[in-house]
């Protein structure tokens, strides 16, 4: 879905101090100790692992770590923490708990995420986002011992306590978007084998997975993601007809999806969830709301029950009496879950100790605090991080783009469809330009340097659409310094660099052919589009004969699939498959190693 016309609805890649002064922190992820006495915080923007006291929420030191510090796991015997640094060259340290250094780190994949360690500690699981893998290194040297490959952008993960099974959350779909299914994947990895068990599909739409926890006998992942109900039309957000908010249920042996429960009510969303817990007893679940600022806790064995009933025919509300009901019922979590408003804004990563959650507020910079019995709709605490930053147009921009309480009913934020306000991989019908015509979501990057904007260019510039987005799409009225905000956000994006495997000496080849095959003639440097439409016969059903807006090849290598409607699944598929005529650039008698060059020198600008 574009934001540039909707606005409505882990994590940036701009360089870690783009938005703030160096006393912004941005929380990420939240370990308790042993004894649960002290809380372990990854702050990316301030790069650094602070020491929380959990009792009383003082800072009672730091760490200095990397550039942007995300994922953080503990060893079995909680002497060392394993922290990523979410950079392109990225790297796992190593912290001695006890002497409050680092005491070691090694290097790893592109931009790491999630980091998972063995249960005898020796081995250690990341989720290198941009190689599309997890790397499996010796905890003790940080030798590379193995890879993984997984589906699409892994960024969660956790292991079984036998150690037998890794479960990977896999943000983003992967294929074509015109197909009739097209949703993301749970990797479960056999960590024996180092191979991929088993892919369980979820449920079509289900996009934006960001969070991943074990129930405590092994039996169980839960998986929080987005749900878009995609083949609709985008004309109300009533009882969740664009977006829903999800957690997948996946039966960790057999490899499969046991349901999908939606977090939401019937009239008021709970955007955007992301991170995921059980207590230790298995009694809750519980899941924070990114968009909403709140923690669902979810009476676990209740839940199962139900599910169980369901499958077995039984009606247990209103509208389900059957297992395939369970996905469409927005009352389905009703008599089983809580809602808790937390203090802070953007709660990611989560931790129980006990009977309290501390939740990582990402743009209050602070830690969340909440006991999960309460009857209190007031009772959580926010423990600062420090003084606070000064909050900058560019982080205040962020921050309402993550925001959910902008959009009527709390269905969803501008994020729920731009994750990273990149693209979530799905078509949606908008209504900017007709009806029946779905489009590809769009990368926000570089979209307020080339205008037009959408696929037919229907806005003439990106501010334009950011105001549309929020009346049409959002269903609300915001003051005008909220997109100027967001303006300013989207505008100080920078692209990530393409995976390092591409090969240079293709790129380099690839660029002559890319000069010669005329593709340079619309996509000139260094925006790499000449911000022109053009009609290349690729229009169906109400877009025929239209005219399409050429976009950036900037970053490209990170937004499949391509195309107005998402119809090529990869850039070879773009150059051979797809270029009726030739079109899109002159390569129907390129020979196939010309075609593998083009397609290197593309994937790298």
């Amino acid at each position: 879905m574009q934001f540039l016309v909707i606005a409505a609805l882990a994590f940036a890649l701009t360089t870690p101090g783009a938005f703030a002064a160096e006393s912004c922190h941005g929380p990420v992820a939240v370990a308790i100790s042993a004894e649960g006495s002290t809380l372990y915080v990854t702050e990316q923007l301030a790069a650094r692992v602070s020491y929380v006291n959990a009792k009383t929420g003082a800072v009672e030191g730091w760490i200095e770590v990397g550039e942007a510090p995300w994922g953080l796991a503990l060893s079995p015997d909680y002497a060392l923490a394993y922290v990523t640094d979410a950079v392109a060259d990225g790297k796992v340290h190593v912290i001695d708990l006890s002497a409050r250094e680092v005491i070691k780190s090694f290097a790893v994949g592109h931009t790491p995420s999630a980091v998972a360690v063995s249960p005898d500690g020796g081995t250690i699981y990341v989720c290198n986002r941009f190689d599309n893998a997890v790397g499996i290194y010796d905890a003790a040297t940080g030798e590379a011992i193995g890879e993984t490959g997984v589906v699409r952008e892994p960024v969660a993960a956790a292991l079984t306590p036998d150690g037998a099974r890794l479960v990977v959350a896999n943000l983003l779909p992967s294929g074509a978007a015109d197909e009739d299914y097209v949703a993301a994947q749970v990797s479960v990895v056999d960590t024996a084998a180092r191979s991929v068990f088993a892919s369980v599909r979820l449920p079509n739409g289900s996009s934006g997975l960001r969070g991943v926890c074990i129930s405590p006998d092994g039996k169980y992942a839960y998986v929080a993601h987005v749900l878009g109900r995609y083949q609709l039309p985008t004309t109300q957000l009533e009882r969740g007809w664009m977006n829903t908010n999800a957690l997948s249920v996946i039966d960790v042996k057999a490899g499969v999806l046991v349901n999908t429960v939606l977090l939401d009510d019937v009239d008021l969303g709970a955007a955007n969830p992301w991170g995921v817990a059980c207590t230790a007893d298995g009694k809750r679940l519980c899941v924070s709301h990114a968009g909403t600022h709140e923690i669902s806790v979810i009476d676990r064995e209740a839940l199962h029950g139900k599910l169980a009933r369901a499958a077995a025919g039984e009606r247990v509300s209103d509208v389900t009496s059957s297992a395939e009901d369970v996905v469409n019922d927005l009352a389905f979590l009703v008599d089983l879950r809580r809602r808790l408003p937390l203090k802070g804004n953007g709660p990611r990563g989560i931790a129980v100790a006990g009977n309290k959650l501390f939740a990582a507020e990402h743009f209050s910079d602070a830690v969340g605090c909440v006991e999960l019995t309460t009857a209190r709709r007031d009772a959580a605490n926010s423990f600062p991080l420090g003084a606070g930053g000064e909050m900058t147009a560019e982080r205040h921009g962020k921050m309402l783009f993550h925001d959910a309480k902008m959009c009527f009913q709390q269905w969803q934020s501008c994020v729920s469809c731009h994750p990273d306000a990149r693209a979530d991989g799905l078509n949606w019908d908008l209504l900017n330009d007709g009806i029946g015509n779905p489009k590809n979501t769009k990368s926000l990057l570089l979209s307020h340097q080339t205008p037009p904007v959408m696929s037919r260019g229907v806005r003439d510039r990106a501010e334009t659409a950011v105001r549309a987005g929020m009346k049409y799409i959002q269903f609300t009225v915001r003051p005008e310094e909220d997109a100027e905000a967001i303006d300013a956000f989207l505008k100080s994006m920078e692209p990530a660099p393409a995976p390092a495997e591409l090969d240079e000496e293709a790129t380099k080849r690839g660029e002559a052919v890319f000069n010669f095959a005329g593709c340079v003639n619309c996509h000139p440097a260094p925006l790499y589009t000449d911000m022109q439409k053009y009609n290349l016969g690729m229009g169906l059903y109400g877009d025929e004969g239209e005219a399409f807006d050429t976009p950036t090849l900037v970053e490209v290598w990170r937004t499949a699939p391509y195309l107005h409607d998402g119809r090529a699944a990869s850039i070879r598929d773009v150059l051979t498959v797809h270029n009726l005529n030739d079109r899109h650039g002159k390569t129907s008698e390129l020979t196939e190693q010309e075609l593998a060059d083009l397609e290197a020198y593309v994937l790298t600008r």
